[in-house]
C-alpha cells in the first residue's frame, strides 16, 4: 500500500476494510468473530470499534498459520468461516452458501472466474470436474496460469476438520509459508467433499493490494450503494459521481445532485432535494426539505419542508423545525429554530434558540464566547433582529421584540420592544475631505 497504516485500516466508503469484512460476518450471526493481527497490531485494535476477539500472530507465516493462531478459541462442533480482511467486498448471501455447506459436512471455498486472473491462485479440477487442488501463482506451472477460476481465499469448513487439517500442512512451496489452500487436497485426500461456491458477482472477491485496487473498491462500492438507493425510489443526476461513507436511507421520490457526499448515519425523507456538491454528516432531514447546492450540514435535524443553503453550513446540535430557512453563508451550531424561522445570509447563530417565525437579519451574530465560557441567546416568536444586529450572550429577546439594524444588544428585551444599542449619529456641515500631502 506504500503506506504507515495497516492495509486493513485502508477505508472504503468510510469505513475500514476490516469493518467492512466484521460487519457482514457479524450480519451471519456468527457466534464470535476472531481477527488474526499482526502488522500495526496495536493501531489496528485502537482503530477498531467492532466487537472482536484479538489473536497476535506474532511471525507470519503464511495464512495457514495464521488461522491456526485462532484455534485454540474455536470449538470443533463450530463451523469455521475464515475471511480476509483485504478481501471486504464479500456478500453476505455468497457467505451464508458457504456456512450451509459447511455444516453439511463439506469444505467450501468461494471461487470465480475472471478475465485477468493476474496473480491469484488457481482452482485446478480433475477430469471429473470436481476441485482437486488450488495451486498458487508462484508455483502454478505455465499451464495452471492459464485457469480463469480463481481462489477469493475465502472458506468454510467444520472447525473439527479444520483443526485435523490444518495440522498436516507443511511449509513446502516457493513461499516458504504455511499456505491455508492446502486444505483443498489434505480434505480431497481425507475423503471430505469440497464445494466451490461461485461468487454472484466478480466483484465480490476483489483483493486489495495497492492504492489501485482500492480505488477500483471504492468504486464497486460506491456503485452498489448509488443501485440500492434508486432502488428504493430515489433519483441520482449521475450515479457515477455520488459518495456514501456510512449508512443512508432514504424515501421515495428524493433526488440527489452530481458531487453529493453523504457521510455516517444519514437519514432523508420523502421528496428531499440534495443540490450539487453537499456534505450531508450524521444527520436527518424530513419530507420535502431543499438542501442547496455547497451546502454542509453534520450532526443536525432538519424538519420538513426546510430550505438551505447555497453555501450555508449547519454545525452538530442544530435544530431547524418546519419551513425554516437558512440561506448562504450562514452557520448555525448547536442552535434550534423553530418553525418558519428565516436566517437567509450572512448570519453566525450559535447556542441559540429561536422561536417561530422570527426573522434574523443579514450579519446577524450570536457573540456565545466570552472568551472562558459558551452562553446561550434565547429568542422568542415572531422576533425581527435588524440587518448587522450583535447579540453578546446570555442574552434573552422576548417574543415580538425588534431589534434595530446595526444594535449591540446587551440586556434583555422585553415582548414587543424596540431595542436600539447603537451609537447617535452626527452630520458635520462644511467638514473638508483631508488632501494628500506632497511629495
Amino acid at each position: 500500500m506504500a503506506s504507515a497504516l495497516p492495509k486493513a485500516l485502508h477505508r472504503i466508503g468510510g469505513r475500514t476494510l476490516l469493518d467492512h469484512v466484521v460487519s457482514t460476518a457479524q450480519s451471519l450471526e456468527a457466534d464470535e468473530v476472531l481477527a488474526v493481527i499482526g502488522h500495526g497490531a496495536e493501531e489496528v485494535q485502537a482503530s477498531t470499534a467492532s466487537a472482536v476477539r484479538w489473536v497476535v500472530q506474532s511471525e507470519r507465516l503464511g495464512t495457514g498459520h495464521a488461522v491456526a493462531q485462532a484455534l485454540p478459541w474455536v470449538d470443533d462442533a463450530a463451523v469455521a468461516l475464515v475471511l480476509c480482511a483485504d478481501v471486504p467486498l464479500v456478500g453476505q448471501a455468497t457467505l451464508q452458501a458457504c456456512v450451509d455447506a459447511a455444516r453439511a459436512g463439506a469444505l467450501a471455498l468461494v471461487t470465480a472466474e475472471l478475465d485477468d486472473p493476474a496473480a491469484l491462485g488457481r482452482i485446478v479440477r480433475g477430469g471429473d470436474g470436481r476441485i482437486a487442488h488450488i495451486v498458487e501463482f508462484k508455483d502454478a506451472d505455465e499451464k495452471e496460469r492459464t485457469i480463469r477460476e480463481v481462489n477469493a481465499g475465502l472458506m468454510a469448513l467444520p472447525a473439527a476438520a479444520l483443526r485435523r487439517l490444518l495440522a498436516q500442512v507443511t511449509p513446502d512451496n516457493a513461499q516458504g509459508e504455511y499456505y491455508l489452500t492446502d486444505l483443498v487436497a489434505l480434505a480431497i485426500d481425507d475423503g471430505m467433499q469440497v464445494e466451490g461456491i461461485r461468487a454472484e458477482d466478480a466483484d465480490e472477491i476483489l483483493g486489495i493490494n495497492d492504492r489501485a485496487q482500492l480505488a477500483e473498491a471504492e468504486r464497486v462500492f460506491q456503485r452498489r450503494e448509488a443501485q440500492r438507493l434508486m432502488a428504493a425510489g430515489v433519483s441520482l443526476a449521475d450515479p457515477a459521481r455520488f459518495d456514501v461513507r456510512g449508512d443512508v436511507t432514504a424515501g421515495q421520490d428524493s433526488f440527489i445532485d452530481a458531487n453529493v457526499v453523504l457521510k455516517g448515519r444519514v437519514t432523508l425523507g420523502e421528496r428531499v432535494h440534495l443540490g450539487p456538491g453537499a456534505v450531508i454528516e450524521d444527520a436527518e432531514i424530513g419530507d420535502d426539505a431543499r438542501i442547496e447546492a455547497y451546502t454542509v450540514i453534520e450532526g443536525a435535524r432538519i424538519g420538513a419542508r426546510c430550505r438551505i443553503g447555497p453555501f450555508a453550513r449547519l454545525r452538530p446540535g442544530t435544530a431547524l423545525g418546519e419551513e425554516a430557512k437558512v440561506g448562504n453563508f450562514v452557520e448555525t451550531k448547536n442552535a434550534r429554530l423553530g418553525a418558519g424561522v428565516k436566517a437567509s445570509h450572512l448570519a453566525y447563530l450559535g447556542d441559540a434558540d429561536i422561536g417561530a417565525d422570527s426573522n434574523i437579519g443579514a450579519g446577524a451574530v450570536t457573540c456565545n464566547y466570552d472568551g472562558a465560557d459558551k452562553h446561550r441567546t434565547e429568542i422568542g416568536d415572531d422576533v425581527f433582529i435588524g440587518t448587522n444586529a450583535t447579540l453578546v450572550a446570555p442574552l434573552t429577546i422576548e417574543s415580538g421584540a425588534f431589534i434595530a439594524a446595526g444594535s449591540t444588544i446587551t440586556k434583555k428585551v422585553g415582548e414587543k420592544e424596540l431595542a436600539v444599542g447603537r451609537g447617535r449619529q452626527r452630520n458635520i456641515d462644511g467638514w473638508k475631505r483631508p488632501g494628500r500631502k506632497s511629495r
